[in-house]
């Protein structure tokens, strides 16, 4: 009860320093029950993690995919740049990402979350978060930063391009990590194309998907300092939209794809 209650604090002091398309709003609270209660915007298409897990026959567009990515990426950026004092969400995951009726994504859940000092470390005095989408550089030194959920914001870029689960099971009912599988594969060649969904792993889409991938692939690196920030992540991410774009004019209007540009290209025609 005690831990609920400090959460909804928590929670509420955060939302009231944020406004950002990206991240839910908060509409109000009722305090007339045993656990308090906050009262958010409706978000009518549920979470990212139903929508990606929920229904696997339900064909899902890259673009949308995408844009669910940037839209993610912007609500960090936000967070950890754009307000007062740095937030650390915490817990990023694709079940505390929400979609509106135009798979608009809007980050929630801010119970865990902290704002951060900028003028000394904070250590966690124990590790909240979710598995599969926790950070090991956080376990093992429990250094709060922004870093940590750039780690957990790679986990969920998996999840978009893989349509696999942070941890899945194969057909013997074995555990895997899908971020140790996706960086095992990235070791071997290359091999993390094979973990791409099918369903748009098409020829035209590989080299995007593989751009995307190296994204994923710098949030997941092993030490905070080797890890890009929320803020170049999305900008990357933007560019990478602004070329698909442009990409799927182009097929319209000739017949015929064109090459993708890596992302450091891509982040430059915005």
């Amino acid at each position: 009860m005690k831990g609920k209650k400090e959460e909804f604090m928590n929670e509420m002091i955060i939302l009231s320093q944020i406004n950002h398309k990206n991240v839910v709003r908060l509409k109000g609270c009722c305090l007339e029950l045993d656990v308090p209660m906050l009262v958010y915007e409706y978000i009518p298409k549920g979470t990212l993690n139903k929508f990606l897990h929920g229904n696997n026959q339900l064909h899902i567009p890259l673009e949308t995919r995408l844009q669910i990515c940037n839209d993610a990426a912007k609500a960090l950026a936000h967070l950890h740049s754009e307000t007062d004092q740095p937030i650390l969400h915490g817990d990023v995951k694709s079940g505390n990402i929400l979609l509106d009726n135009k798979y608009m994504a809007k980050v929630s859940d801010f119970g865990v979350s902290r704002f951060l000092s900028m003028d000394k470390t904070q250590i966690a005095t124990f590790v909240k978060g979710t598995l599969g989408y926790l950070d090991p550089e956080f376990v093992q030194c429990q250094r709060l930063t922004e870093k940590r959920d750039v780690y957990s914001f790679g986990v969920v870029t998996l999840e978009l391009i893989t349509r696999k689960k942070s941890v899945y099971r194969l057909e013997n009912n074995e555990p895997k990590s899908l971020a140790h599988e996706f960086l095992l594969a990235m070791r071997q060649n290359n091999k993390a194309e094979e973990l791409f969904d099918r369903n748009i792993a098409t020829e035209e889409n590989l080299e995007l998907l593989v751009q995307v991938a190296k994204i994923a692939e710098k949030c997941l690196r092993p030490t905070r300092e080797e890890r890009p920030t929320m803020t170049e992540v999305a900008e990357q991410l933007k560019g990478l939209m602004t070329a698909l774009r442009s990409m799927r004019a182009s097929e319209f209007y000739m017949g015929s794809p064109r090459p993708f540009p890596d992302s450091d290209s891509a982040a430059l025609l915005n």
